[in-house]
């Protein structure tokens, strides 16, 4: 998909994070891994921009948001026992899903974290998304341990 351009988030992205975030979990089956009010939504969009404003970046098709992902780099893996390119959030519209931008966007995640020295990106999905489990998977993530409702992937960058 070549018209999909990738750009920081600014805090003007927060009414598209929202919308978005609503119409990819909730109301799906992987809405129990989901923040479920509009506060608690921007609330995390707040917290992911606050974590690392320049891994937190949007897909916009002709100037509109299509999807976003979050890359923390100053993220601590006590798992890893180093700091890593935690991946805390990667969302695609629905509508826009299957046309590989969520793959843009995770190596445009990946090329931040190791722009950073970052040597390992890891992330948490939930057990029972095997969709997101099979494209984590695509992307070289390898399943490791489980923690309640959490698996948690690891790749080298």
């Amino acid at each position: 998909m070549n018209n999909v351009v990738i750009k920081r988030v600014d805090k003007s992205h927060v009414e598209f994070f929202y919308q978005i975030y609503s119409r990819a979990y909730l109301g799906k089956d992987i809405e129990i891994y989901a923040y479920n009010t509009k506060h608690s939504i921007k609330g995390y969009f707040w917290w992911l921009l606050k974590r690392d404003p320049n891994g937190f970046m949007v897909a916009e098709i002709k100037g509109s948001p299509v999807g976003f992902v979050a890359c923390d780099t100053n993220w601590f893996s006590k798992y890893e026992d180093q700091y890593v390119a935690e991946i805390h959030e990667i969302i695609v519209d629905p509508s826009f899903q299957g046309m590989g931008i969520g793959k843009k966007l995770m190596v445009a995640a990946l090329k931040y974290g190791k722009s950073k020295n970052r040597k390992i990106s890891e992330l948490w999905v939930g057990v029972t998304n095997e969709r997101a489990k099979r494209f984590y998977k695509g992307l070289g993530y390898e399943e490791r341990e489980i923690h309640g409702m959490w698996l948690r992937m690891v790749r080298k960058i």
